[in-house]
């Protein structure tokens, strides 16, 4: 028997893969009013006993059916009757905002049910115990990481199939080895370059500033670097000869 698209009951082609993730066999349906608060849905007051806001449907059960077909794979959340397994409404899980946990409650849900004609309904799910409930909630999160609907906010994703994702023996490897005439030129730092010629133009670095600038001067010499110098009374007492002079023929006036 061929199997059958979750959301239109629909012959698939046998090539088609469907796998269950979730079944729960007594969920209550409530058609419940539009939000009114940007906060989420509140579901205190759906089944209120004194003023309800929500009317009770009918109790179906719920299933959540992955199909893989032609290399696609997509999530839907069924309601079907419980007895015959007919359609009652499906919800094609293609973002986190179709299904919304209740703000004020971990056993009620608000799903968003799209019909044949592109109309779309949202209805309430309240679970009767709290596991069941849970593992709904687990199991969506499992759905959101297949789909890469983790961080995917409502509307990107609507309508569309996510494609399977490639093994690792199948991913396409990429070619980094060079081609005939290709070379690798790698530049090493500025460590060991030639000083530019005092008559070219353009911008140096700042590395060749700095050693562009004159070094201090020397320090200044101190005094017994200097030559020593008699006093004039030293001098004074002194004769030509001692002085170094010559007094020769021509040493002295005549």
């Amino acid at each position: 028997m061929s199997p059958l698209d979750p959301s239109t009951s629909r012959p698939l082609p046998d090539s088609a893969i469907q796998r269950i993730l979730f079944v729960a066999q007594s969920v209550h349906v409530y058609q419940i009013p539009p939000i009114t608060s940007t906060r989420g849905f509140a579901a205190s007051s759906w089944t209120s006993p004194t003023q309800p806001t929500a009317q009770q449907i009918f109790t179906c059960r719920l299933r959540i059916v992955e199909t893989s077909n032609s290399g696609k794979i997509k999530a839907d959340v069924v309601l079907e009757d419980a007895n015959t397994g007919d359609l009652f409404a499906a919800a094609p899980y293609t973002s986190a905002a179709v299904v919304q946990q209740a703000t004020d409650s971990s056993r009620f849900f608000a799903i968003r049910v799209q019909g044949e004609g592109g109309m779309k309904a949202t209805l309430g799910l309240g679970f009767e115990d709290r596991s069941p409930a849970f593992d709904f909630g687990v199991a969506l999160g499992e759905v959101r990481k297949v789909l890469e609907l983790e961080n995917a906010a409502a509307g990107p994703l609507a309508g569309r199939s996510v494609p399977l994702k490639l093994k690792p023996d199948q991913e396409v490897k990429k070619d980094f080895s060079l081609k005939d005439g290709e070379q690798i030129h790698v530049q090493v730092g500025s460590r060991g370059r030639r000083a530019p010629a005092s008559g070219s133009t353009g911008k140096q670095d700042d590395t060749a500033a700095l050693f562009s600038i004159a070094p201090p001067p020397p320090p200044a010499a101190k005094p017994s670097d200097f030559p020593h110098i008699a006093p004039p009374s030293a001098v004074e007492s002194k004769s030509a000869q001692e002085l170094g002079f010559d007094d020769g023929e021509f040493g002295e006036f005549q």
